[in-house]
């Protein structure tokens, strides 16, 4: 059963976050800080969901499983981005949103994410307030999320490893998970989000299916492989090799 007072009361949430980064950013003169709000948006949601609703034991699962996977990608971002210049694709947007993106960045940045990912929290409140026992559809919606989880920890900490050694300078990575699939961090955010739906879907939330494909549409064709892919051939002129012989997003046995 769709919970519209849950749903607004975590709309509010998320606008709040959202703002006190967006200051935080003005502060900094970077708005690259909403990488790292992202994923702790959705664990704000599923929190928000579960303090609104009658939660039962899949509520408390979807809090603990939202929690694993948004403090593993923010603590990767916010160690990743540390000390840097902002982010070249926000650097895009400021430059066509100039005069005035001090003030446009609130909406067009952070209030963007924060209602994009209350779009995607679909399948966490539904999971939330649903009232079904756990069953095998959780169960297999729990092994989608595990299988998500590995691809993405694993592929991150591949090519941070493979980016410290200064002998790779300029080489693609193509080891590891990343023999198998150009984008396995994005592959893994996919599963998970289905793994998300699938646990909403046991407790009767069918409706919440928007999330995954607003997800899925982000990694796919947005601000995933897309936007990464666009320039990158024109940086890295070995990528064409690798983008002729590796899947681009499922993985598969490399091509000869």
């Amino acid at each position: 059963m769709f919970d519209g007072s849950a749903f607004v009361f975590a709309l509010g949430a998320l606008l709040g976050l959202a703002s006190a980064g967006w200051v935080l950013s003005v502060i900094k003169h970077n708005v690259t800080l909403v990488d790292t709000l992202w994923p702790l948006m959705f664990w704000l949601a599923a929190a928000s969901y579960a303090a609104t609703t009658s939660a039962g034991p899949r509520a408390l699962l979807i809090v603990a499983l939202a929690g694993v996977w948004a403090l593993r990608l923010a603590i990767y971002l916010t160690w990743r981005n540390w000390g840097l210049p902002e982010d070249h694709r926000y650097q895009a947007i400021r430059a066509r949103n100039e005069p005035g993106f001090t003030w446009k960045s609130l909406y067009l940045v952070f209030w963007l994410q924060a209602g994009l990912a209350w779009i995607i929290s679909l399948p966490l409140l539904g999971a939330v307030a649903g009232a079904a026992p756990l069953g095998l559809l959780d169960a297999a919606g729990l092994l989608l999320w595990a299988t998500g989880l590995f691809f993405e920890a694993v592929g991150d900490w591949q090519l941070a490893r493979f980016k410290a050694d200064p002998a790779n300078r300029g080489q693609v990575m193509d080891r590891g998970l990343w023999r198998y699939t150009r984008h396995p961090n994005y592959f893994g955010d996919f599963c998970i989000w289905w793994g998300f739906y699938l646990l909403a879907a046991s407790a009767g939330a069918w409706w919440s299916i928007p999330g995954p494909l607003l997800m899925s549409l982000l990694l796919l064709k947005v601000s995933g492989v897309s936007l990464l892919e666009k320039d990158i051939g024109e940086r890295r002129p070995a990528y064409a090799e690798y983008v002729r012989r590796t899947n681009a997003f499922f993985p598969g046995v490399p091509r000869t």
